[in-house]
């Protein structure tokens, strides 16, 4: 008998519900302070997790969920660009 590998599980910062690593979009703040959204999920950094839902974001972005994960003011161009970057993934 084979022992079933762990799925790592992550919560959404916005809805606050878990799902699988893969299934959620990582958003990283580099140690430049620079703040993108992380395809691979590899990127070095501090991570948040968001579900790959526009309305997730704007959820995040309505309650500065980010500005709370990593304890920094994030400005709303930031948003912004995490915003256009997600919809381009959606298309």
């Amino acid at each position: 008998m084979q022992k079933q590998k762990k799925i790592p599980q992550r919560k959404c910062i916005a809805c606050q519900e878990r799902d699988s690593k893969k299934g959620l979009i990582r958003i990283v703040k580099n140690k430049d302070g620079k703040i993108f959204l992380d395809e691979s999920g590899k990127a070095n950094g501090r991570g948040a997790y968001i579900c790959r839902d526009v309305e997730c974001l704007k959820k995040a972005i309505k309650t500065k969920a980010l500005n709370k994960s990593f304890k920094i003011e994030v400005h709303n161009e930031v948003y912004e660009n995490l915003l256009k970057e997600l919809e381009s993934y959606e298309n």
